[in-house]
């Protein structure tokens, strides 16, 4: 005979399934509850706080979510860019700099000067971007390190943000040795490579709230602690610094200097007029013997007893240290890889902010220098 319904109703399979259930609702409940506590609690302090989607501000890192977790929704930000400025008095007016280093090789000096710039380092946001090679993954782990140190050292050291991209195309170059950069019959190809890896740091780096963009070579290894605020202080569009070495000349005995970037000048009817005459794909280069030019070169101005403030109007910038406002790249001007009117890289980005209305400056007594090799 069946068991009667009561008896049924009694059954211990039952009560054991339900006290499962029931525990198995409590772990849920308090493990959630835990877990939600930790992330607050770590949001509060800081501590591994990233962004919750692809779109959210750049200086945070963001982290894919798991397959099996749903995407946030992306989220919405107001940037009221009216409010943005470029100012004679960047620290006061607290404008943000984003440094910009293309690097294929990492010199101590170049991160000791950076860590000795006296702007505000909550101010600044770095950006590098690293070929993919034996000397590029070296100077990727000596920057790491470096990066690493500052980071979790003194606050004051420490920078608003730190961006690292590797960069997938092949180098033009089997060496990043000064004899090998500068080959005329490299340039072309060096400077197109070298123009399309500026242009992926800039327009993946520079944010809504970015005031300066200010590119540094890797091998600028000196230059005063006030260097932002110097560069600033002229109110220009763009600026560069005379670009010098040390070096220590063997017939006099002595430590002296000379000039290192010519892609700082004014330019010449003789410039004009080999241009006319080229191919739409040809480039003009400056500081070959082969191709004179006779523009008048900045590297060739200085003057140690003349004013340190002096300012001229440039044609052509290098971009051993070069201050731009980064109103100037939002209107479009980048660095060209290919021939704009027979320029390429800085040059013709000067070129190319000069078609926008923005005009460029050089600073022939103030100098910067470049590693000697």
């Amino acid at each position: 005979m069946p068991a009667p319904r009561s008896l049924r109703r009694q059954n211990p399979i039952t009560f054991v399934l339900a006290g499962i259930l029931c525990i198995g609702f409590f772990i849920f409940f308090f493990s959630s509850g835990d877990s939600s506590t930790a992330a607050s609690g770590s949001e509060k302090s800081g501590i591994g706080k990233t962004a919750s989607n692809v779109l959210s501000p750049p200086s945070l890192p963001f982290r894919k979510s798991k397959a099996n977790e749903p995407a946030p929704a992306p989220p919405i930000v107001h940037y009221y860019m009216n409010n943005l400025t470029t100012s004679r008095n960047p620290v006061e007016n607290q404008e943000t700099v984003l440094i910009l280093t293309p690097l294929a090789r990492f010199y101590q000096e170049y991160w000791d000067n950076l860590l000795k710039l006296s702007y505000p380092h909550d101010l600044i946001s770095l950006g590098f971007i690293i070929p993919k090679t034996k000397e590029g993954n070296a100077a990727y782990t000596a920057l790491q390190a470096q990066v690493t140190k500052t980071q979790s050292g003194t606050k004051s050291k420490r920078f608003k943000s730190v961006t690292i991209l590797r960069q997938d195309t092949e180098s033009p170059l089997q060496s990043q040795s000064e004899a090998e950069r500068h080959k005329m019959e490299n340039q072309k190809a060096r400077r197109a490579a070298m123009a399309k890896a500026r242009n992926s740091l800039l327009f993946t780096t520079m944010g809504p709230t970015t005031s300066w963009v200010l590119w540094m070579d890797a091998d600028i290894i000196e230059y005063p602690p006030n260097l932002i605020q110097d560069l600033a202080g002229y109110d220009v569009p763009i600026v560069a610094p005379n670009c010098y070495q040390r070096y220590y000349n063997t017939e006099k005995k002595a430590n002296e200097i000379r000039p290192y970037d010519y892609n700082n000048w004014v330019d010449s009817p003789t410039a004009k007029e080999l241009a006319a005459k080229m191919g739409k794909d040809d480039i003009l280069l400056e500081g070959y013997a082969e191709m004179p030019t006779y523009r008048s070169l900045m590297a060739h101005m200085y003057d140690a007893s003349a004013d340190p403030g002096t300012k001229i109007k440039l044609d052509g910038v290098g971009g051993a240290v070069l201050l731009v406002k980064a109103e100037v790249h939002r209107d479009g001007a980048m660095f060209p890889a290919f021939p704009f009117y027979h320029l390429i890289e800085t040059e013709g980005f000067a070129k190319m902010a000069n078609r926008l209305n923005w005009e460029s400056f050089g600073l022939p007594n103030y100098l910067v220098y470049h590693y000697n090799e």
